[in-house]
């Protein structure tokens, strides 16, 4: 699904360094260490926001992801070449607590009109044939043992659905463009989730619920390895799309950058 705030944010410094495969698929690589041959054994997949690839951020954070994790990092190309939103409709974003207003609402139904057919083209079933597809595709290529996945907005509501599945091992969850409290007890695998003080999909309400859903886990089988942090003065999506010019936003998006690398450092390389 798309939102308000989905529109909003700026663009990260820097140009991307990987290339893409046959699939469409961006490719993050390991970095070559001397004298090390040893094919990573664990990836972590992007998965991204309404912009898809055309938006450079997330290659940037997936250049990133891959030197300090020292794995390769890929971004499946969910959308098919159809992004639901095109990078020219990226605003500089507002603080916590401004309301997006009449006229906000009237300037995204105006931009949205002409993409609808990539919004049905998109829709969650489509999208997670896709993602499944390719990732069975690379673990017989690559021959992986472990996958972690990092969503953002659009990308975390898809990790959501994906963390309750067997084809992946660990999910970090960026505020989600969706997210129901059945997707959440469906999860199955450690997640980490990335929470904006104000979150127009996410909020606080439902955020509180998701997190209590997994503390009562706690003591049980069913117990998976879970954490939530929250970032002051952040909307929907400051994890991929942050307005660098405002330092406490700056600050928030390396931080929720630092709590991705940390939980795939914990769950993935053991």
């Amino acid at each position: 699904m798309s939102c308000p705030d989905c529109t909003t944010g700026g663009f990260l410094p820097g140009e991307s360094t990987g290339t893409l495969s046959t699939q469409g698929a961006y490719f993050a690589p390991a970095p070559a260490l001397p004298g090390d041959s040893e094919v990573p054994k664990h990836v972590v997949l992007l998965l991204t926001d309404a912009f898809g690839l055309p938006l450079k951020n997330c290659k940037i954070i997936a250049d990133n992801l891959a030197k300090r994790l020292k794995c390769d990092v890929w971004i499946p190309d969910y959308f098919a070449g159809y992004p639901l939103l095109p990078v020219d409709h990226l605003v500089l974003p507002d603080r916590a607590g401004v309301k997006f207003g009449v006229l906000g609402w009237l300037r995204l139904i105006t931009k949205a009109l002409p993409h609808l057919p990539a919004f049905w083209a998109s829709r969650p079933s489509v999208v997670d044939d896709r993602l499944a597809k390719f990732i069975v595709a690379i673990k017989e290529e690559k021959k992986y043992e472990k996958i972690g996945t990092v969503g953002y907005c659009f990308g975390g509501s898809v990790a959501v659905r994906f963390g309750a599945t067997d084809l992946v091992q660990s999910v970090v969850i960026c505020h989600p463009g969706g997210c129901t409290i059945a997707q959440a007890k469906a999860i199955k695998v450690p997640a980490a989730w990335v929470c904006a003080e104000d979150d127009f999909t996410f909020g606080k309400s439902l955020r509180t619920k998701v997190e209590a859903i997994f503390a009562k886990r706690e003591g049980t089988s069913q117990f998976v390895d879970y954490e939530f942090r929250d970032y002051k003065g952040t909307v929907h999506g400051f994890a991929a799309r942050p307005n660098l010019s405002l330092p406490d936003i700056k600050e928030a998006h390396e931080k929720a950058f630092e709590q991705t690398v940390e939980w795939f450092q914990k769950t993935l390389s053991v």
